[in-house]
């Protein structure tokens, strides 16, 4: 039976228990006809119990049982009460020591499951709850699902523009439900794992408003917000870096959020601090509580995937594949986000730097060029300026084939095939360091025609 079941059911005895006070209160003043109303009333309720037990749990169990004794001692009272000789005190005694043996029945002996469900929107950011979810789908007394909600980019004025639904972008060992088959009121999750910080505060994608996090609590015991990012440690005591990375912690996820799991025990105290400052000096208490650094799954995935498990598609083999049949070195080139809005027309330049050298040097390495997965939305939605020379060094790119380019969901299949990273400072050279393979980090005031790199 489920958790969230469990606790109405004795929710409702608990109701039964209060019904029992108001018997031996109008057996007392001898309102008859109200005492038969409540007795009817207890009786309804218990077979209400009865027939939730035995379409979860069969037939013939214990808890039921207790519950068919307890509706033959209501019966009995009122036999007592046509009889006129009803007891205020003894009834209400028979009654309370029944229902605490249905309570405790209720407890120990109906197995419980969990229901828990994984809101994913970027198939891309799927390895945030991945290891998660593979302990939640493994445990023999939880039912998982994986539940791809849609999302939207945004145009420059904030309004919604194009809708996207990945869902059937996600590793063949993942079943994916719908979310339009899921009844979230119905079902009431007890547990909601989400890894979209934002709610309506990203300008340049959204969520369904349905999916906020401020929506969400409303239909779980627990909504858990593990974060789509990792970020360089942080000193907690470095008020400087606290201080840097408080916009990523400032979120609807982590205020709305009954738990928030992240990387560290110092990215913890990091965003503690944070939240002390932001709520005041009196909920420290409760961010402790709240905030637990346990780890991000994107790590557990770096550091579980093996290269010879991947599946590599024949077109990347043939790139990378030298003509003696050797392979050659794989370099991973990650351009983010935060670069182009920083940099404006001058990361364009260096992008275009590096490809060009790249492709010099094709005969031995091979570039594999990830770009960050809401480039395309940022740069059309925020600098649309930028978005027609981008998109065509992209498709000059694509177009010539002696690179990869990998715009799948499937980071971890770059970072673990490549020999080295290149690129911009993002979260993925946080991921990038669990290999211990090179990291070089681009500089975009750096030009070939300046004799470097």
């Amino acid at each position: 039976m489920r958790r969230h079941q469990k606790w109405m059911l004795l929710e409702l005895t608990g109701t039964l228990s209060e019904a029992h006070e108001q018997i031996k209160k109008e057996i007392k003043n001898k309102n008859a006809e109200t005492v038969t109303a409540l007795l009817g009333s207890c009786q309804e309720g218990a077979v209400s119990i009865g027939e939730a037990i035995e379409a979860s749990e069969g037939e013939g169990t214990k808890t039921v049982q207790l519950l068919e004794d307890y509706c033959e001692k209501l019966y009995g009272i009122s036999q007592d009460l046509e009889a006129g000789s009803a007891n205020s005190d003894k009834a209400a005694k028979i009654l309370e020591r029944s229902i605490n043996a249905i309570q405790n029945s209720i407890s120990a002996d109906i197995p419980e499951r969990l229901e828990t469900v994984f809101l994913p929107y970027k198939a891309s950011m799927w390895d945030s709850l991945e290891s998660v979810w593979k302990k939640a789908d493994a445990d023999p007394d939880c039912d998982a699902y994986v539940i791809p909600i849609p999302y939207f980019d945004r145009n420059p004025d904030g309004s919604a523009k194009e809708e996207h639904y990945e869902g059937g972008e996600y590793p063949s060992y993942v079943p994916v439900t719908d979310y339009r088959e899921y009844d979230f009121e119905g079902r009431h999750p007890d547990r909601i794992y989400i890894h979209n910080p934002y709610d309506d505060g990203n300008f340049v994608t959204s969520v369904h408003p349905f999916f906020y996090s401020k929506n969400l609590k409303e239909y779980t015991d627990e909504l858990i917000y593990i974060p789509y990012f990792v970020l360089p440690d942080p000193d907690p005591e470095n008020e400087a870096q606290v201080e840097g990375i408080s916009h990523f912690i400032t979120v609807a996820a982590v205020i709305n959020a009954d738990k928030v799991i992240v990387q560290s025990e110092n990215m913890r105290k990091a965003y503690i601090k944070v939240m002390t400052k932001y709520a005041g000096a009196q909920t420290k208490e409760y961010w402790e509580h709240k905030i637990s650094g346990e780890g991000s799954p994107k790590f557990d995935k770096v550091e579980n995937t093996k290269k010879e498990d991947l599946e590599i598609p024949e077109e990347w083999r043939k790139i990378t594949t030298k003509p003696d049949g050797s392979m050659k070195k794989i370099i991973m080139y990650n351009t983010s986000v935060q670069a182009l809005l920083d940099n404006d027309e001058k990361m364009i330049d260096k992008i275009e730097d590096a490809l060009r050298i790249f492709k010099e040097n094709k005969d031995d390495v091979t570039l594999l060029w990830r770009p960050h997965p809401l480039i395309k939305a940022t740069i059309s939605s925020m600098k649309p300026h930028l978005w027609e020379r981008y998109s065509k060094i992209v498709e000059q790119y694509r177009k010539e084939g002696w690179g990869i380019y990998d715009d799948s969901a499937d980071l971890d299949r770059a970072i673990i095939l490549s020999d080295a990273y290149y690129g911009d400072p993002s979260s993925v050279v946080e991921l990038y360091k669990r290999t211990k393979k090179p990291i070089m980090i681009q500089n975009v005031d750096i030009i070939e025609e300046t004799g470097e790199a």
